[in-house]
């Protein structure tokens, strides 16, 4: 019989609606240590890991300045917003949906391990995923691929076993990409269609509920 395909499915933002709240919580760390940038160019980088996500925004001079502490900051801020993040209509679905044609799950996260765990709990998914990562599990976050490696390792998989990503913005795709897997897209991440199209995305849906209802025309059927 085929190897089962391994679901990789982000949670920040693709299967929880946190984008704009990582945003302001970039927005508010940056603030608090004297730079000030507009929450749309923040807001452009969201799902990039933190690691980069510095100095992508300001450059190389406030990354070495002041890096780690608006990592510390920003870590602190989302811990003031966590309780107004709330699941994406049809998460849960999906994930279900997703073990009951047989795949292995993978919620493939490259948030704080405190972060991922009150997610997964948001969206009673302990039980549903075969495994979880978080930061902690790979030195560079996306657009590098590493945590997706880390979800096939995590199942003992091989690095070319089947594999699709599901997650919300172009780094997820860059990512997926990179590690040779297709990559399906919710548009909560708010990037425009062509810019998802462009990076390499196979298919696009408004919700993780839209692809449910289409998951037999995906890779994932």
């Amino acid at each position: 019989m085929p190897e089962p395909t391994i679901a990789v499915l982000d949670v920040d933002g693709t299967l929880v609606d946190s984008n704009y709240q990582h945003a302001l919580a970039w927005y508010r760390a940056f603030r608090s240590l004297g730079e000030t940038f507009p929450v749309w160019r923040i807001h452009r980088l969201i799902g990039m890991g933190g690691d980069k996500l510095v100095a992508a925004l300001g450059g190389d001079d406030v990354e070495e300045r002041i890096g780690d502490a608006a990592r510390e900051r920003w870590v602190e801020e989302v811990d003031q917003l966590i309780d107004e993040i709330a699941p994406l209509p049809g998460a849960r679905d999906l994930l279900l949906a997703v073990k009951e044609r047989g795949h292995r799950l993978v919620l493939a996260s490259s948030g704080k391990p405190q972060h991922v765990e009150a997610f997964v709990d948001l969206l009673d998914a302990g039980d549903i995923a075969d495994a979880v990562t978080s930061s902690q599990d790979a030195e560079a976050t996306k657009p590098n691929p590493d945590l997706l490696q880390v979800a096939l390792q995590k199942l003992g998989a091989a690095p070319d076993a089947p594999a699709v990503v599901v997650g919300d913005s172009v780094w997820d795709v860059e990512a997926a990409k990179r590690a040779g897997m297709p990559a399906i897209v919710v548009r909560s991440g708010g990037f425009g269609d062509d810019e998802l199209r462009d990076a390499g995305a196979v298919a696009l849906y408004d919700t993780p509920g839209d692809l449910v209802a289409a998951l037999d025309g995906t890779p994932l059927a």
